[in-house]
């Protein structure tokens, strides 16, 4: 096995070529895995598994109390350092937040995990402007920013990578969720781009796409009791996250985890968005409108 890894991290490295100028600024420092979104549903569970691979890490989400609770249960089970930032991941001070909290711990973010996201449910124009662009910060701007920013580090060091949480939403419109399913959309879009562009230099960028996951995501969001949910089964974040984390270490550029789901994927790629869309709209339908987040 051993030899094998060795040829596939060189090809993943075919295009690097090192500068020991730019090396130097990581000397001495350890690798961490950020997690954003860490303190529940499928954020903590990905924080589990790369615990559990032995990355020590830092969560990031806006409430402390339940970081620090998801931070001490992966110490407990995977003997690993968890660090953890109370923070909104949108907020105009996050990402010096976050480097300065890898910076207190000697560290520097080798893998970033972008789990963070806002979900609403209902019709786009019944839903406020505030909240709407609350949804495309956390969901587009800032997950754009945090991956631009670290990919910069990833490039000079020629290892890491960045994994994008999207959605088997991302691959068609969603009327009674759109704003949700148009950033999906856009998170799947802007991964597999920078995967591209980023081919041979060492750094993995994945985009992990579930369908409906059982964490509570769908209640907070007023659309538990929409029709999709009744007729497709959900599945387990720990069974996500090891489909993302194996996605992730073998370097698929996208990962749609279970058996049927990557085949309603290419079904949704092929049929005719006049016949789809009616169709997905009436799944979508919910009663009432509420918000979540991540």
């Amino acid at each position: 096995m051993a030899p094998f890894a060795a040829l596939r991290q060189a090809w993943r490295r075919r295009h690097w070529r090192p500068d020991e100028a730019a090396l130097a600024a990581y000397a001495g420092l350890r690798p961490f895995t950020v997690v954003t979104g860490g303190s529940q549903g499928i954020g903590f569970a990905l924080a589990r598994r790369f615990g559990r691979a032995g990355h020590d890490l830092l969560l990031v989400a806006r409430r402390a109390q339940p970081l620090e609770d998801a931070a001490s249960r992966i110490r407990a089970e995977a003997h690993v350092d968890v660090a953890t930032l109370a923070i909104d991941v949108s907020a105009a001070d996050a990402i010096p937040a976050v480097e300065a909290a890898l910076a207190a711990r000697g560290a520097y973010a080798d893998v970033l995990i972008n789990s963070a996201g806002i979900g609403f449910a209902g019709h786009f124009g019944e839903q406020s402007p505030e909240a709407l662009l609350q949804l495309v910060d956390v969901n587009v701007r800032a997950l754009t920013a945090l991956t631009r920013h670290f990919l910069a580090g990833m490039r000079v060091r020629g290892r890491g990578g960045i994994l994008n949480l999207a959605s088997l939403g991302a691959y068609v419109p969603g009327p009674n969720q759109a704003a949700y399913y148009a950033s999906k959309a856009y998170v799947l879009s802007l991964s597999e781009a920078v995967a591209a562009e980023t081919a041979g230099e060492g750094v993995r960028i994945c985009a992990l796409a579930p369908g409906p996951v059982d964490t509570g995501f769908h209640a907070r969001m007023g659309a538990e009791n929409a029709i999709y949910r009744t007729i497709v089964p959900p599945s387990s974040p720990a069974w996500v996250a090891q489909a993302g984390y194996i996605g992730f270490v073998l370097g698929w550029r996208v990962t749609i985890p279970g058996l049927i789901n990557p085949f309603l994927a290419l079904a949704l790629r092929v049929m005719p968005h006049r016949l789809l869309i009616p169709i997905v709209a009436i799944l979508l339908q919910p009663r009432g409108q509420r918000s979540a987040d991540a």
